[in-house]
């Protein structure tokens, strides 16, 4: 008889584990679905995404019962951000033929806007160019009445001592094919540069004297955006432990859309699940949770919080930063492990007690995240990032589909764990 209860206990306490796990994992895929959707137009700065993200965010936080933390109204706190924006048209076609924005090809997020029909593809090699009067003068060359394709800009930038993230905009007026040896990978630009600069990947680079007809619509603006910022107040402390996560992304260009479900509907996603659990679990420090704005265009929602918290960060104990939610197969990376090797050891003694997680790796300061400014503030801050999933980042093809929530009820119990013991 006692072996039988024992039996059941274990069965039950299983089953109620299975149970809390499918719920987690609910949670998580709707908050991911509704945030990646093409509703949002990608969490950028057109047709309105980031304002809706925003929306969505306070509506959960409002829905859980956090507190709107004062000053702030609505959990919002304002700013704005320079960004380049493609509002329009963005095409590409190489002898007629139009090609796939996104899969084929991307705009340069700084290029300038531009309509060229039927030019010829001429080329400009960079190769062997180590003066600053040889570069100039092959600059000089690259006239307006062809498109040029860049041959070689790598090798040039190593001879100039340059990041070649830089090259772009070395270059004079025009139309540009900068062919990519690695992945397509858009990102967010703060203004526009004097060229329009797609990038191609190597292997399909169209030949000489192709006729090329492109159009760009773009347009440089200062955009109003929000932090989103809820707290849970704790039981018998003035100590404040954050939960964050960025919530944009990177929006549109013209028509194509970045949905970002990995990057990081994932990582929000686990930020409210997170404020709707304590939210009935209040622990003894106050909690504050963070939705970022801005982190796409260079940490910007961040780095305006820490100059203006809405508590005094000699108050924080601690920033978890989550980011890159959607498939811990390969456990999970720690930024700042090295720094804060105590909190680090914690995380790990938590998840060799419960095996969560396959493992968890160790990582220098990076500034790489929304953790960065706090950390640079003297407030002790971790990014922490799933490893696995198949690769897609900052493209086109980073939908909720292919988010498999691999071990990431295991991060979130983990994350829960954590801050019950810091």
């Amino acid at each position: 008889m006692k072996r039988l209860l024992i039996l059941l206990l274990c069965a039950a306490t299983t089953a109620h584990a299975q149970t809390d796990s499918n719920e987690i994992k609910a949670i998580l895929r709707r908050h991911i679905n509704a945030l990646a959707a093409p509703a949002m137009a990608g969490r950028g700065y057109v047709d309105g995404g980031i304002e809706k993200a925003a929306d969505y965010v306070a509506a959960q936080f409002r829905a859980a019962g956090l507190k709107s933390p004062r000053p702030l109204r609505d959990y919002r706190q304002h700013y704005s951000v320079p960004v380049n924006t493609f509002p329009g048209e963005v095409a590409l076609a190489y002898n007629g033929r139009q090609l796939k924005a996104g899969a084929e090809y991307l705009t340069d997020a700084a290029s300038a806007p531009i309509a060229v029909r039927d030019l010829p593809l001429k080329v400009a090699d960079f190769a062997g160019i180590t003066r600053t009067e040889d570069m100039k003068a092959a600059l000089s060359r690259l006239d307006r009445s062809a498109v040029w394709v860049v041959m070689n800009a790598d090798s040039f930038c190593r001879n100039a001592g340059i990041p070649v993230q830089l090259f772009p905009q070395l270059l004079p007026a025009g139309c540009y094919l900068l062919p990519e040896h690695s992945k397509l990978m858009w990102t967010v630009a703060p203004g526009q540069m004097k060229a329009t600069v797609f990038n191609i990947p190597d292997t399909a680079v169209p030949p000489l004297g192709t006729l090329i007809t492109a159009t760009v619509v773009a347009g440089e603006e200062q955009h109003d955006c929000d932090n989103i910022v809820g707290v849970v107040p704790g039981t018998g402390s003035d100590s404040v432990v954050i939960f964050s996560a960025h919530y944009d992304h990177l929006g549109k260009m013209g028509a194509a859309l970045f949905p970002g479900a990995s990057d990081n509907a994932s990582g929000t996603a686990m930020l409210l699940w997170l404020a709707q659990w304590f939210a009935t679990h209040p622990q003894r420090y106050t909690l504050l949770f963070i939705a970022f704005s801005g982190e796409e265009a260079g940490l910007l929602g961040s780095e305006y919080y820490v100059k203006y918290p809405v508590v005094p960060l000699s108050k924080v104990r601690f920033v978890t930063n989550v980011d890159i939610m959607g498939d811990a197969t390969d456990g999970v990376t720690v930024v700042n492990a090295t720094e804060y090797p105590q909190a680090f050891s914690l995380l790990n003694g938590l998840n060799e007690g419960n095996r969560y997680l396959p493992v968890i790796k160790s990582r220098g300061k990076a500034a790489n995240s929304d953790h960065y400014h706090f950390t640079e503030a003297g407030v002790p801050a971790f990014f922490i990032y799933s490893n696995g999933g198949m690769g897609y980042y900052h493209d086109v093809f980073d939908v909720p589909g292919v988010v498999t929530l691999n071990h990431v009820v295991g991060v979130a119990a983990l994350l829960r764990e954590m801050a019950g013991k810091l």
